[in-house]
């Protein structure tokens, strides 16, 4: 089990620095493209280190204590809003394990350009999602500019070459000696200010290249038509609409040219109508629409004998959104709830069966309640544990059931109460230590969520 003070103290020092030159510009970015995304407090986090940074583009050394007194928030708040610059592609973070106490490099990346941002296809998406068609619209006006006909213009502009003439070869051996090579270059000490290009990062694993690559003719499409932006776009586009590596085979087969090249808004588009095609309507994917992608399921091919690979089954496809929904007898899920899965997700980088079984698992914990404190405390357990699958998730449940107990008792300001007897629960929660009579009214109420749950969800078992 790992804790954010396992990973950061108030006494740890930090250096701020920056990978590039900061503009006035990215200021705007930051504050109206990607808040929404992020949230105030992450985008606050961003702003104070900005701040911290003096002219030669690194700060003082200090500790996180004075870093907690000038948000006026907790480590933890510290820690977790970090989290999502570091995802979102914000901030990268350096840390030197040998000082005690430790040292943190936080290195403050640019914010993506309006055009790149815009022409994404992640994050643009969830910005319309987050802020709708009508803000969508006014901010794609604040960052564009009329764009200027030169069709009827000729180009005079003089070439380097045309205007400057070099040294005479001679005088540039004379001179070139070790003293001006050394005056030309810069001691490993030091480096140039430069404007970085990186943007945030998806792991390889989100798409499965080697199925993809597998179903394909080489004839129909070569691999060398799926250069490096094919690739990743391919990768951002099934992470987005959720697209399986087979149906991505024949998006890209439907859009690859006699040419053998693939245009990339193309296959944007082609994703897109694939995306609205199998959902019937046009609404643009909201992350907690998603459901467990093929390669991370265990009872694809497999026929459930047990309640537990029944379970499994159905939450591996299932989307979250519409467990809640199930969950509720029907009724659409608050924005809150959907607000909060989404934020876990993206942040968390959960995959949609594993949020499942974080849903299910909370609900029958906290009276039929989403609490944000406890779901957010054990989603960052299971993304640090690299938690990929149902099973895995519900493994890592049951083994950790009385700590998540006690997680949920500090929360409610109560004494940590004794778990249900194992009977009671269902496998994957059962718990090794015992129960004494006066909690037996507990372990009732507790399998009589469990069953409510089960007959809510049984219509999915028979799909």
């Amino acid at each position: 089990m790992e804790h954010h003070w396992k990973e950061l103290i108030p006494v740890d020092r930090y250096v701020v620095r920056s990978n590039g030159i900061l503009h006035e510009f990215d200021r705007k970015v930051v504050t109206l493209l990607y808040q929404p995304l992020i949230g105030s407090r992450a985008f606050s986090l961003y702003m104070t280190l900005w701040g911290e940074l003096d002219q030669q583009f690194l700060s003082a050394e200090t500790t996180h204590h004075s870093l907690m007194a000038i948000m006026q928030c907790s480590l933890k708040d510290i820690y977790d809003e970090r989290l999502k610059l570091e995802g979102i592609g914000l901030l990268k973070t350096y840390v030197n394990h040998a000082q005690d106490p430790k040292q943190f490099i936080y290195e403050l990346q640019p914010p993506l350009s309006p055009e790149q941002f815009f022409n994404d296809g992640v994050l643009n998406v969830f910005l319309y999602s987050r802020v709708g068609r009508t803000k969508f619209h006014k901010l794609k006006q604040f960052f564009s500019v009329p764009a200027i006909d030169t069709s009827g213009f000729s180009p005079i502009t003089r070439s380097f070459n045309e205007i400057f003439t070099s040294v005479h070869p001679e005088q540039m051996v004379a001179t070139m000696n070790e003293e001006t090579k050394q005056d030309l270059s810069l001691s490993d000490e030091r480096k140039y200010f430069d404007r970085s290009e990186e943007t945030y990062v998806l792991e390889e694993d989100v798409f499965d290249f080697d199925l993809f690559f597998a179903g394909l003719s080489k004839q129909i499409v070569p691999k060398r038509a799926v250069n490096a932006k094919v690739r990743e776009a391919i990768k951002k586009l099934a992470f987005l609409y959720g697209i399986s590596p087979l149906d991505m085979q024949k998006i890209v087969i439907g859009v690859i040219d006699p040419a053998e090249h693939i245009d990339i808004e193309a296959l944007r588009k082609a994703a897109r109508d694939w995306y609205q095609f199998e959902r019937g309507d046009d609404e643009l994917p909201h992350l907690s629409t998603r459901v467990q992608p093929l390669s991370y399921r265990t009872m694809m091919d497999v026929e459930p004998k047990t309640k537990e690979e029944q379970l499994i089954k159905q939450l591996e496809t299932i989307s979250p959104r519409q467990l809640l929904i199930e969950i509720s007898g029907g009724a659409e899920p608050s924005m809150s709830d959907l607000q909060l899965i989404e934020d876990i997700m993206f942040q968390q980088k959960l995959l949609p069966g594993v949020v499942n079984v974080l849903i299910y698992y909370v609900m029958l914990r906290t009276d039929m309640k989403l609490s944000k404190a406890y779901v957010e405390k054990i989603a960052s357990h299971w993304a640090r544990k690299k938690i990929r699958t149902v099973k895995e998730a519900m493994e890592l449940a049951k083994k950790e059931a009385k700590k998540y107990q006690s997680w949920a008792s500090e929360k409610e300001k109560k004494p940590a109460r004794k778990t249900v007897r194992k009977e009671m629960l269902p496998d994957w929660l059962n718990m090794d230590y015992s129960q004494k009579e006066s909690e037996q009214t507990e372990a009732s109420d507790l399998e009589m969520k469990r069953r409510e749950l089960e007959e809510r969800l049984k219509k999915y078992r028979n799909e």
